[in-house]
């Protein structure tokens, strides 16, 4: 890959990295209520698992989901039954961990977060984006490589500013009921992330 479409990837990984996204509002969700540590499993396994999807998406997924629209939709409906089950999960957690009052509720695991990207449809739309972009027909599975090497280089120090700076809030949200709410907005963000491109296509 040229130099100037590896610094392009890079530039793209960034901005779809750090744009708010269900990853990215669960990130900053885990890094109010578990701290940073407790989090990099869950960091870690949207990572991995976006990149599995890419790569499955480089290696042929990507023509099946266009062959066959009904697997699209189906994939759609899936994104929005476990939307709604991660964002009930959220809304119902109580817990800063150490330093807070009420430790109700656990951190995201490893599987549970690579699980998510399975039923992103954020992440779903950037992987077709990004290997009908730069996987390169004459050369697919070098090409492919190297993209998930770039793309995995920038983000994961990039969502992870999302679980640092939920770690920063722990401190006020401390007070009162304000995780409560905090909880409940991130909920409600979550489901407003997923529903446009669930419906897209609709």
């Amino acid at each position: 890959m040229p130099i100037d479409t590896a610094l392009a990837l890079a530039g793209f990984a960034f901005v779809m990295s750090a744009s708010p996204g269900p990853g990215n509002f669960l990130l900053l969700t885990s890094g109010v209520n578990f701290g940073f540590v407790r989090s990099v499993p869950l960091i870690l396994g949207i990572s991995l698992g976006f990149l599995t999807m890419v790569a499955l998406v480089g290696l042929g997924l990507g023509h099946l989901l266009k062959a066959f629209p009904l697997i699209g939709l189906g994939i759609r409906l899936a994104c929005g039954v476990y939307g709604v089950w991660l964002a009930i999960r959220i809304a119902r957690s109580r817990s800063l961990g150490s330093g807070g009052e009420t430790r109700v509720g656990k951190p995201f695991s490893f599987t549970e977060a690579a699980m998510l990207q399975l039923f992103n449809p954020k992440a779903w739309t950037v992987a077709i984006i990004v290997t009908a972009s730069y996987v390169d027909p004459a050369t697919p599975r070098q090409s492919l490589a190297v993209l998930l090497l770039v793309f995995a280089t920038v983000n994961i120090p990039t969502i992870s500013i999302w679980a640092v700076s939920g770690k920063a809030l722990r401190l006020f949200l401390g007070q009162g009921n304000r995780v409560v709410w905090f909880n409940l907005a991130m909920a409600a963000l979550l489901l407003a992330a997923m529903v446009p491109v669930i419906f897209a296509g609709a």
